[in-house]
């Protein structure tokens, strides 16, 4: 029997981080902004799914890549939820969220 999924949650930072890079896509093109936030949603809804399926990356966190546009999430497996702990796009250096992060 599978256990019961849980919950994923933006951490404070995280959810910053994605309203930023929305809005950053929103301001080339709506489309892209939409791609963004539903790509987001899929990752989210897969990660509450199959928390262990992406590799640990930094420290406990894991990192799920996300298909397109080229941002990944990286989140911590906790108890009883998944905090995502970041949300960073692929051309940042991945050290800039680790003080927010961890």
């Amino acid at each position: 029997m599978t256990p019961p999924a849980r919950k994923a949650y933006f951490a404070r930072p995280a959810e910053g981080e994605f309203r930023v890079i929305r809005k950053h896509y929103a301001d080339e093109a709506k489309d892209i902004a939409e791609a963004f936030h539903a790509e987001v949603t899929r990752a989210v809804a897969f990660i509450e799914r199959f928390p262990e399926a992406a590799p640990i990356s930094i420290g406990n966190l894991r990192r799920k890549t996300l298909r397109k546009p080229f941002d990944t999430l990286f989140y911590a497996i906790e108890p009883d939820r998944i905090r995502i702990a970041a949300v960073a796009h692929h051309r940042r250096e991945p050290s800039y969220f680790i003080p927010h992060a961890t």
